[in-house]
């Protein structure tokens, strides 16, 4: 679908009620006055965890880092940094690791090697197979190089988010909700965020439209959102998630706190605009959002098993 990035299940209005979300203004405005109209600026890579060459190396690492970048949370003690820093080291080590050739012939344990892990990663058979798939389609229509796809995008990062889906279908991070088709892309995404930051702005970073892009909706900053007072959630779903529990994959639970998380943190956006007469980037408050989740460990977020997340 070209232009087509994250949909949001909420009605435009001044509060979104799901069946088990609550998202009200007063939350949001909260949150705007406690930041005194100054958003945090939190820079790409503020951690230093990340490979950066300031060539088409990088794009190659930043793809294959959001081709495997989800669902960390069943082995408590495996968080994102092993996995930025553990492909930086690779990457380090061997220039060619993640050539579209290799990419296709991965093993689990030999990704377990390239990461520095010594016990099977959550998903691994579904983290292998991404980046087969991901080697393969980079060979065939790019060249073996995500430099390339980048380039095809022409600058728009709308467009490169539709050629990631079109061409890489472990990226089609979409869900069927009341009959409704709504669209999430979070790694896709990223990829553009991740490129944007790290290039800050030029040459492979360069997008027109970087405004088009919306937050990552992961299980990280709906658990910020939530501590922060911006979502509510019912008894049922506080009960799953503050228990632990698994949250299946596609449940109208699942789907509502992703698609809310979205529709809040760009009602925050358009807040922080009207009040404040500032302008800011959805994927800047996402950064800002996430950097406070990851530095709460007790924060509890919903446990789904994806490969979108």
């Amino acid at each position: 679908m070209v232009g087509t990035l994250p949909t949001p299940i909420c009605p435009q209005g001044q509060t979104c009620h799901k069946q088990d979300l609550n998202l009200g203004v007063m939350g949001l405005e909260k949150v705007v006055e406690e930041l005194h109209d100054n958003v945090p600026s939190v820079t790409w890579d503020f951690e230093g965890i990340h490979y950066f060459d300031n060539g088409p190396l990088t794009v190659q690492y930043l793809f294959v880092l959001d081709t495997l970048n989800f669902c960390f949370w069943p082995d408590e003690e495996l968080h994102y940094d092993h996995l930025a820093a553990g492909l930086k080291a690779a990457l380090e080590n061997d220039s060619s690791v993640f050539d579209a050739d290799r990419l296709k012939s991965y093993s689990g344990p030999q990704l377990r090697k390239l990461l520095n892990w010594s016990r099977p990663l959550p998903l691994e058979d579904e983290r292998v197979r991404l980046l087969h798939e991901v080697g393969t389609e980079l060979e065939k229509s790019f060249g073996g190089k995500a430099a390339n796809l980048v380039t095809a995008a022409g600058n728009s990062a709308v467009c490169l988010v539709e050629l990631v889906t079109r061409h890489f279908p472990g990226f089609r991070d979409h869900s069927v909700y009341k009959g409704h088709q709504v669209f999430l892309y979070k790694r896709a995404q990223i990829f553009v965020a991740d490129l944007w930051g790290a290039f800050k702005g030029q040459g492979y970073g360069a997008f027109h439209d970087i405004g088009s892009v919306t937050i990552f909706a992961d299980y990280i900053v709906p658990a910020v959102l939530r501590q922060l007072g911006v979502l509510t959630y019912s008894p049922s779903l506080a009960t799953i998630v503050d228990g632990k529990k698994e949250l299946p994959s596609g449940t109208e639970e699942e789907v509502e706190i992703r698609a809310c998380t979205i529709y809040a943190v760009e009602k925050l956006r358009e807040l922080i605009g009207t009040k404040a007469g500032k302008e800011v980037l959805s994927i800047q408050l996402d950064l800002w959002l996430w950097s406070c989740g990851v530095k709460c460990p007790s924060l509890q977020h919903h446990r789904t098993l994806s490969i979108y997340y």
